[in-house]
């Protein structure tokens, strides 16, 4: 025990230096400190200080070089850094463009007057208004065969879905500039905010034009159209805001943490999740979900450790419901075929795919079971059960009786208005979807055996209460990023419904109080440190 106790204590030493450690660093982010021209120190001013007139001019072109024949989109002669705007404008679509082509786009701010092509005061930056994604397949009704949204999408009639990457088009661009009058230290400028800066030096003295930033996380999957052969002009929405110095700092990291992990082979849509935890959340919000989430990692890591010791030394399934158990692994199963039908992140599918293989492990504990090969034919042996567990077991049939005659209905019928009413893009995906529906919407059901059963016994001593508690945390942690994360309704609504079955465990834990001083009629003991040495049998 002491060992389990030195190993706990280590992880959440570990835990909380990591937690330090970040808060550390984002600090530093956000937080540069201004140069002291006082001190003789050699300080970068802002060009900006000097309120020079500036003209915004936005081009697009085929290359990234700029030799490409570039075309004017968008040009504010009289541009006031400080005044946000959006606006919308159509952009022309070159041929090859069409033709499953790249087109970039050029952000100039400038001198009023001159050319940018001319300006030695220029700032710009390049950014592609395509992306490249594989074409989702086409869902159709599968009991009439037809797709309803072809009459308003004529894009979409195509029958072949290229497996190939697709142009997309980007239909928002968004871009801001460092408008604080801040003046760097010249022989400390961060690093990060030292590529977006171009300096000018007039004899000793040394500024830097404005900080142009072109904010890529707000590209969005759900804002892509389909550039298509017969495509020749496709909407842009121009958007400009002013942008802090620590708001700069901390959106560079992240929008380079994203490109990294596209790097790494993260697809479009894997990163346009992480983007939406930056994009449509509030920094507070943010800086919570970051707290958040590393609770939410220690607590998994805890539960997950003292749900395998739990169920590691259990012999006895006295007063656990094996049914639910057997739930627990299909409904696992289920989630982990459902995303990967939905081919989600692997950052997702491998966890769920190690829970599906801990449940199905579970279930061959539970029943006792022992697999025999004989060459290539398994041979399936299930254990005895004594007079206790035999009861155990009479309790959990009778609570599964009492809610099939409520949840089979409700799955079957939900099922059924989904076949008639929801568009699948085969047969299996129905089936997948059907189930996974019926998981997060009655699968709490599935826990209310156990709750039956301990009122049965009039005992919760036989629980795995170390891990139940840290799975306990966690879902009031899941309650916070329901309201932080965007996410489906269905899964929201599941973090919310497991918390009216967690109540109902605390109260039978409050109602029927262990003893903790002896052995349960159960043969387990209180997980305590023991007083004494252990008997020997």
């Amino acid at each position: 025990m002491f060992q389990k106790t030195s190993f706990t204590t280590l992880i959440i030493g570990v835990f909380v230096v990591y937690v330090l450690h970040t808060c550390w660093v984002m600090y530093g982010i956000v937080y540069t400190k201004p140069c002291d021209e006082s001190s003789g120190v050699h300080c970068v001013t802002p060009y900006l200080a000097k309120k020079p007139r500036l003209q915004l001019s936005i081009y697009t072109s085929l290359k990234a070089t700029g030799d490409g024949n570039p075309n004017l989109i968008l040009n504010i002669e009289d541009f006031d850094i400080h005044s946000k705007f959006e606006r919308k404008v159509n952009v022309s679509i070159p041929k090859k463009t069409r033709n499953n082509g790249t087109l970039y786009t050029y952000v100039f701010v400038h001198q009023a007057g001159v050319s940018p092509w001319h300006d030695n005061k220029e700032v710009h930056l390049v950014a592609q208004l395509t992306s490249y994604m594989v074409l989702k397949p086409q869902e159709v009704n599968l009991i009439s065969g037809e797709d309803p949204t072809q009459q308003s999408e004529p894009h979409r009639k195509t029958t072949n879905v290229p497996d190939r990457p697709v142009a997309h088009w980007r239909s928002r661009l968004t871009f801001n500039i460092m408008a604080d009058d801040f003046s760097f230290d010249g022989e400390s400028l961060p690093g990060d905010v030292h590529r977006y800066m171009k300096i000018l030096q007039y004899g000793k003295k040394v500024q830097y034009l404005p900080i142009l930033f072109v904010d890529l996380l707000s590209n969005r999957v759900k804002d892509l159209m389909v550039i298509n052969s017969s495509t020749t002009e496709l909407p842009l929405t121009v958007s400009y805001d002013t942008i802090s110095l620590g708001k700069l700092r901390f959106w560079i990291h992240m929008q380079d943490a994203v490109y990294s992990l596209q790097q790494f082979g993260f697809t479009e849509k894997d990163a346009d999740e992480i983007k939406g935890i930056f994009v449509d959340t509030n920094l507070y919000f943010l800086a919570l979900t970051f707290v958040v989430a590393a609770f939410h990692l220690l607590f998994d890591f805890l539960a997950f450790k003292n749900d395998i010791s739990f169920w590691k030394k259990k012999k006895s399934m006295v007063g656990m419901s094996s049914k639910a158990v057997l739930w627990r692994c299909f409904s696992t199963i289920v989630i982990f075929l459902y995303l990967m039908d939905e081919q989600t992140s692997m950052l997702i599918l491998i966890p769920a795919g190690v829970g599906s293989i801990i449940e199905v492990w579970k279930v061959k504990k539970a029943f006792k079971m022992q697999i025999h090969w004989h060459g290539l034919k398994p041979t399936f042996k299930f254990g005895t059960s004594d007079e206790s567990e035999r009861r155990t077991e009479a309790y959990d049939t009778q609570a599964m009786k009492y809610l099939s005659y409520l949840l089979y209905p409700l799955c079957i019928g939900g099922a059924g208005y989904s076949l008639v009413y929801v568009k699948y893009k085969s047969w299996y995906s129905w089936l997948i979807n059907s189930l996974v529906n019926g998981v997060y919407a009655f699968g709490f059901l599935f826990m209310l055996p156990q709750l039956f059963v301990n009122y049965k016994f009039k005992s919760v001593a036989h629980l795995p209460w170390k891990a139940f508690m840290y799975k306990a945390f966690n879902t009031f942690i899941d309650d916070v990023f329901a309201f932080i994360i965007t996410m489906p309704t269905s899964h929201r609504l599941a973090c919310f419904r497991d918390d009216v079955v967690f109540l109902g465990y605390l109260y039978q834990r409050w109602l029927y109080p262990v003893d903790k001083s002896r052995v349960n009629e159960y043969g387990e003991s209180y997980d305590e440190k023991p007083k004494g040495k252990p008997h020997k049998d």
